[in-house]
């Protein structure tokens, strides 16, 4: 069997599908293309960055009449649901209007009075649902599925290169794997972590024969001020950054679970692996200090 890459951009992110299989390329390259276009059709379905996408309808009734939904949908609000309740509430899907404030690329700490504003309007628990339908009931509210989407998106890849037959590689969306299944000799593909301080090391190497891994860290969207870091992650209830842990890699059943859980250990701060341990998933977390936490699997 050869081994197969594919690279493309999706989500404003380089990606990847590998595939071993005894085929030839041409055929490797059309079971990529399927999965590709999975990937493509929930970005345009559910990014908030175009016009069309179900998100931004919801998004744009805000206060309005409710927006009748898909099963498909209806199910990743039923996701976003679960998670606010086991998190405690720290993973919000309606948090993200708290983008408006916090510019990373200008370098800029937000006021006070641009914060309290768009802390009025975060609150999943007033989100109506009913039947096949969602309601935001505040104008200005919005939803993003920016910590599930892209992850349920690997998800979704993986599960159609599986139908196809493929049972030896993965998907990668920005580093986020689900894989479908291991190497042709069935030994495990080995995944390194990344250094959250140097781009070019990393701090550890993990072997998966299935399932899914997902890391949220510090890294990616930051600035530092003052000797602090200030990173693209927001706790929904303060509107600021968290800054106790550097990263916090996941090993999940599912990217989607992977990708959540990591995140709500990053929102959780000091009683994040706590979390995770409850949760019985695999982890490395590296804290603020430098010191890393781990545990395997299963």
């Amino acid at each position: 069997m050869q081994i197969f890459r594919f690279g493309f951009e999706a989500m404003s992110c380089g990606c990847e599908i590998v595939i071993a299989s005894s085929a030839q390329k041409k055929i490797a390259m059309d079971l990529a293309a399927l999965a590709i276009e999975e990937v493509s059709r929930i970005e345009r379905k559910y990014s908030r960055y175009l016009r069309e996408s179900i998100v931004s309808r919801i998004n744009a009734s805000a206060g309005g009449g409710a927006v009748v939904c898909d099963e498909e949908t209806l199910a990743l609000l039923h996701y976003a649901n679960t998670l606010y309740k086991n998190s405690g509430g720290v993973f919000d899907v309606t948090s993200g209007v708290l983008r408006k404030a916090w510019d990373f690329k200008a370098r800029r700490l937000p006021e006070q009075d641009e914060l309290l504003p768009l802390l009025s309007l975060i609150g999943w628990d007033r989100v109506e649902r009913d039947g096949g339908t969602v309601r935001l009931p505040e104008e200005g509210m919005e939803i993003d599925f920016g910590g599930i989407g892209k992850e349920y998106a690997a998800d979704r890849a993986a599960l159609i290169l599986y139908a196809k037959g493929v049972r030896h590689g993965y998907v990668s969306l920005a580093g986020d794997i689900r894989v479908i299944g291991p190497k042709p000799d069935n030994a495990p593909w080995i995944i390194g972590i990344q250094d959250p301080r140097h781009r070019d090391r990393t701090i550890a190497s993990i072997p998966l024969y299935a399932g899914a891994l997902a890391t949220s860290g510090d890294y990616e969207r930051f600035f530092d001020a003052d000797g602090k870091r200030y990173c693209h992650i927001i706790h929904p209830g303060t509107g600021y950054p968290v800054s106790f842990w550097r990263s916090v890699t996941v090993v999940a059943p599912l990217a989607a679970t992977a990708g959540s859980y990591s995140t709500i250990a990053m929102l959780k701060e000091s009683e994040g692996v706590a979390f995770l341990d409850e949760a019985g998933v695999g982890y490395l977390a590296v804290d603020s200090q430098g010191e890393i936490f781990h545990k395997q699997c299963g």
